[in-house]
């Protein structure tokens, strides 16, 4: 069936608006999760906000962010329409910014109502695109903030095609004339700060006259109001999959890198040490759950548009959370630092458990008397801008050839760095001390003179005794 298209209205207040998750396949690469179905959540239409206005970022937050997305406006009625019709449902495209706060979204449990819910959170527009003169396919996406391109992708690049979204969404809800879905946002997110300009757009490169929507542009102000906290929840930083608890953080301090790494390597986990780094503090020991940051080749141009001001690097350092590890990924590059003693004493103000780099550290006598713990690659005089653009932060990155995730449990000790996958932390940890009391008991058997032969590993005679000892105790 073929719906004809009304003339594009002006953008105003949808009468709904839903936004995908995960919907590129380069952001499922970015956050390391590859969905099999699309999934949604609802925005408020009170949280629409036009071209060149102001947003702000709440007191109390620091984790603002930008999605650049394309939107699409429903142009008909559409209630359980196959994929093969669902398109001509669709009366017009345009851009969106899919604005949230990250501090908000663990007491949203999911809907994402405070997180990205907020006033002016859904900037669109400012102009339609006829969605039958374009392919669903070849749509594009940019986003810049303060001019420099940090989000391009085409629908090409999505899991699930848009007239796949359309289909699915209505079977289970009627989508309405003026109806907006946010479709998804490529990788490339960025942390905003008071000031930021950022800008999206959404064009159809092949299409005749390259229709675009224009240039969707927002400016970030300081929020001054702060939240009531005899209200509602507080504004509390995203926490890692599963996180530490308190029990389980004891019990780790008091687990040897070597013994988890051996039960790690019992399930078939053999590539989950960072290697090639030394602590800056003989003796030094790291317990806490990863926050991730990423550094990329120096190349002028982008040095010039990402490392200075507020970038990655200092708002990572700005924003990590008591008990996390920030795991910077420099690629083994130790010819420049990756941070210094100014950066060490932030990172400690706020409670950090400690640092590991595969890059390496200037003022480095300064950095260990910071006090946090810290296991790097090497030292070098130089800043970072010698070897290094500071690129993205909250992502799967490799540091020391390990691949670590946001949340993954970084413990590291004399013996090196290790990356314990959250859901194995207590299984793993557990299994480690028991193995060291029995290897702390077979010691006492050799000390006592008894050969290593059948006693190391136990034969089923020791391992007899060592059951009966276990047995009195």
């Amino acid at each position: 069936m073929i719906v004809r298209r009304a003339e594009a209205p002006e953008i105003r207040r949808p009468g709904k608006i839903i936004a995908v998750h995960v919907s590129y396949a380069s952001r499922a690469a970015e956050s390391g999760s590859r969905p099999a179905h699309p999934s949604y959540f609802l925005k408020p239409s009170s949280s629409v906000a036009a071209s060149g206005g102001e947003v702000e970022r709440p007191a109390g937050t620091e984790q603002l962010t930008c999605e650049g997305e394309v939107a699409l406006v429903i142009g008909s009625t559409a209630r359980r329409v196959g994929r093969e019709e669902a398109w001509s449902h669709v009366g017009w495209v345009s851009a969106a910014n899919d604005l949230g706060v990250g501090e908000l979204r663990a007491q949203d449990h999911g809907s994402n109502l405070r997180s990205k819910g907020g006033d002016g959170y859904t900037p669109l527009g400012p102009r339609l695109i006829d969605a039958g003169a374009v392919d669903p396919a070849a749509l594009r996406v940019r986003t810049w903030v303060n001019g420099a391109l940090v989000q391009e992708d085409t629908t090409a690049g999505l899991l699930f095609p848009l007239a796949q979204i359309v289909a699915d969404l209505s079977q289970h809800l009627t989508l309405e004339t003026g109806d907006v879905i946010l479709t998804g946002t490529p990788a490339g997110t960025r942390t905003l700060a008071p000031g930021d300009v950022v800008e999206v757009e959404v064009d159809a490169p092949t299409a005749p006259a390259t229709p675009s929507s224009g240039r969707l542009r927002t400016t970030v102000l300081p929020g001054r109001v702060p939240f009531d906290a005899s209200l509602g929840a507080l504004p509390a930083p995203p926490a890692g999959p599963a996180g530490l608890t308190p029990g389980l953080r004891a019990k780790l301090l008091r687990t040897p890198v070597a013994g988890l790494s051996a039960q790690l390597r019992k399930r078939g986990l053999d590539h989950v040490s960072i290697d090639g780094l030394q602590p800056l503090t003989p003796g030094s020991r790291i317990v806490g759950t990863a926050r991730t940051l990423r550094f990329v080749p120096n190349r002028e141009d982008l040095f010039a548009a990402h490392g200075g001001g507020h970038n990655a690097q200092k708002r990572t350092f700005d924003t990590v959370a008591e008990g996390e590890v920030l795991v910077i990924e420099a690629r083994g590059e130790t010819g420049a630092a990756t941070l210094g003693d100014v950066l060490a004493l932030r990172a400690h103000a706020r409670g950090a458990a400690g640092i590991v780099t595969d890059g390496g550290v200037r003022d480095a006598d300064a950095v260990a008397a910071v006090g946090i713990p810290v296991f790097s690659a090497g030292r070098h005089p130089a800043v970072l801008g010698r070897k290094h653009v500071p690129w993205d932060h909250d992502l799967t990155v490799a540091c020391g050839g390990a691949t670590v995730q946001p949340g993954d449990v970084i413990v590291a000790d004399s013996d090196g760095v290790l990356v314990v996958p959250a859901a194995l932390a207590e299984e793993v940890t557990d299994a480690a001390l028991a193995q060291e009391e029995e290897d702390a008991w077979v010691a006492e058997q050799v000390r006592a003179g008894h050969p290593v032969d059948g006693l190391f590993p136990m034969n089923a005679d020791w391992r007899a005794r060592y059951a009966r000892r276990e047995a009195r105790t």
